[in-house]
């Protein structure tokens, strides 16, 4: 009897862990209709945010019931909204598999994606009247980055976020593909949505520029490696690029197609369509070399491993992005660049008095042209920043493959 004691405690553990799995498991053959419209949710805000850029150097300032600003907060209040109904059925609607899924805050439960995304809705509308006011106070029209669009784009991160979080769960709980593509798509939208706030410092000009490599490697190789480590699906970080590309590229080619002019002078530029982004990124590139790593490197490092391993990440997205976008950007400055599909030359707003400067490579330093020459301290900089974000896109996606709630 005695001898029989520890092999019932064991299999009474395993039975219980089983349940716990199986209570965490979600239903099979079901879409997880929550992710789908946080990834919705995030599609809107970028959509809204790359047509809204496009707005003001077209159009200029205008009124804030655009069809840009609409698509942007359709997005934050989708997102709380889903946030919102995952806290109140998690709360009060929950059932054994509910209460599993799901953290407790205050009382109120809801998975860990749900509260990330309510806090960025939150942020959103908050940014909506402050956006009013800065423009009211410190002129019609501003750069990118300032404290209202900061506090908007930290929301819009927030949402992002919370929908990665909620894809992730599912797809660490479920193991079907859906899942996986799931996760997968909102990666792309998270290197979108990076993309978006380096837009000021990655056009074709800056792409000869030390400025722009060192800004692209703190920006994207902590996105690559984190969805490397994090994505179930086979080469996640290339699938999330591909995504990126697509979705940017789409912008690229779309938008033209809408007769729009300039409603502010001065007008040095007389446009006469939507003005798209430059022709996205080629981040797929890095990104392969980055899956390609992940999967010779097998199980995520720790300790010495994980800094060595990070540096070989930084190094591969270094290599292979500088040489690939390096080339690209002095082809996309050329006249055969100038046409529908690369948008070469028509990426300009109607502030620009263009002439031969356009087609050359820059740096703008206060106000002043001038060049910025990637070379020497440039390079090891740049390496050492791409290395500090795989070594912590390695940090965070090994967390990103335990959570299950």
């Amino acid at each position: 009897m005695p001898a029989a004691l520890p092999t019932a405690i064991a299999e009474s553990k395993d039975e219980s862990s089983l349940s716990a799995a199986a209570a965490l498991a979600p239903a099979s053959g079901q879409i997880y209709w929550p992710g789908w419209l946080l990834a919705l949710a995030t599609t809107s805000i970028v959509v809204g945010i790359i047509w809204d850029i496009s707005w003001h150097i077209t159009i200029g300032r205008d009124t804030f019931w655009t069809p840009a600003h609409l698509a942007i907060h359709f997005g934050g209040i989708l997102g709380g909204c889903v946030g919102g109904w995952l806290a109140f059925q998690h709360t009060f609607l929950a059932g054994v598999r509910e209460r599993a899924a799901s953290v407790s805050i205050l009382g109120v439960r809801a998975p860990l994606g749900a509260w990330v995304a309510m806090w960025g809705a939150v942020a959103m509308i908050t940014s909506a009247p402050f956006d009013n006011w800065w423009h009211n106070a410190y002129g019609l029209d501003v750069k990118i980055i300032s404290p209202p669009h900061t506090l908007l784009g930290l929301g819009m991160l927030g949402i992002n976020l919370g929908a990665l979080l909620l894809g992730l769960s599912h797809q660490n709980r479920a193991h079907d593909a859906l899942g996986d593509w799931l996760f997968a798509y909102i990666g792309g939208i998270f290197l979108t949505l990076g993309s978006v706030f380096v837009m000021e410092y990655s056009t074709p000009n800056l792409q000869h520029a030390a400025a722009f490599y060192e800004i692209c490697a703190l920006t994207f190789t902590i996105r690559l490696v984190t969805l490397g480590v994090a994505g179930r699906i086979s080469w996640p970080a290339t699938r999330a690029a591909a995504v990126y590309f697509i979705l940017q590229g789409l912008m690229t080619w779309i938008l033209p197609l809408f007769p729009a002019q300039p409603k502010l002078a001065p007008i040095f530029n007389p446009v006469t369509h939507m003005v798209p982004p430059a022709f996205p990124l080629l981040l797929v590139f890095p990104a392969a070399a980055i899956d390609a790593l992940l999967r010779l490197a097998g199980a995520p490092q720790r300790g010495l491993r994980c800094v060595a391993l990070a540096g070989a990440l930084g190094a591969a997205f270094v290599a292979v992005f500088v040489v690939v976008q390096w080339f690209f950007s002095e082809f996309l400055l050329t006249p055969h660049a100038d046409n529908w599909f690369f948008a070469g030359n028509r990426y300009w707003g109607y502030e620009s008095a263009l002439n031969e400067w356009a087609h050359k490579f820059w740096r703008v330093t206060a106000g002043t042209p001038s060049f910025d020459p990637f070379r020497g301290w440039a390079v090891a900089l740049t390496w050492a920043l791409a290395s500090g974000g795989a070594w912590l896109g390695l940090l965070w996606g090994g967390w990103m493959k335990k959570v299950r709630r």
